[in-house]
């Protein structure tokens, strides 16, 4: 009998020891180690891919933003603020969507089919809204030039960048709101343009809120 109960406690402290250990080296010294390594060679990835305008976090270059006016009075959704470059629509298109402000709790595509009538209803409408704000005089924007990204969402609604297409198309529209020469508009967007992964993978893009640091700044000097 006590040969038994001793076995028994010698296996339970055999058992116990091992779950210290284990929890000591996967649940604190592992984790530390894969932290540390992370803040010493990739700090930026490793905080989210912050980004910084005058020194105050505005956003992560991962995770999409609108640029909107403030809602007036019974409105329910707020129009873009046309000054700034303007992202894909979010979490479905734009004013017709639940997510328009890239609410994270919200993110998701609409799960339509191509030939869904909602659907089809929708990209009109945002092809219309963004021919519309987009036409400036003596340079109007035709259907046909407005690329998929302008209309669609991305899979989670929370696309950060925008195609090279749909930045010039806007291209006109930036600098004739904030009184800059088209070139200097331009000269931002090739600077913030990102060529393919690897330089075979994905498509080119722009970082929607790396631009728009960049335009402010321009617009201040």
């Amino acid at each position: 009998m006590n040969s038994t109960a001793g076995t028994t406690g010698r296996l339970l402290w055999a058992g116990l020891r091992a779950l210290l250990v284990l929890t000591l080296v996967t649940g604190v010294l592992y984790p530390l180690a894969l932290t540390g390594i992370a803040q010493g060679l990739f700090p930026g990835k490793a905080n989210g891919s912050e980004i910084k305008e005058n020194g105050k976090v505005v956003g992560s270059a991962l995770i999409g933003q609108r640029y909107d006016l403030p809602a007036r009075n019974g409105e329910d959704t707020p129009r873009p603020d046309l000054r700034f470059f303007q992202p894909r629509p979010s979490g479905g298109l734009g004013t017709n969507s639940v997510n328009t402000r890239y609410k994270l709790i919200l993110s998701g595509a609409t799960n339509r089919s191509g030939d869904n009538e909602e659907l089809i209803g929708w990209v009109r409408e945002a092809k219309a809204n963004v021919v519309r704000d987009n036409s400036v005089p003596g340079h109007p924007v035709r259907p046909a030039d407005v690329p998929a990204d302008a209309v669609t969402s991305s899979g989670s609604g929370l696309d950060p960048d925008i195609s090279p297409q749909y930045a010039a198309l806007q291209a006109r529209r930036v600098a004739d709101r904030n009184d800059l020469p088209l070139n200097e508009v331009r000269t931002l967007m090739a600077t913030h343009t990102s060529d393919r992964a690897l330089g075979c993978a994905g498509e080119p893009r722009v970082n929607v809120l790396q631009l728009n640091i960049a335009l402010r700044k321009a617009v201040r000097h």
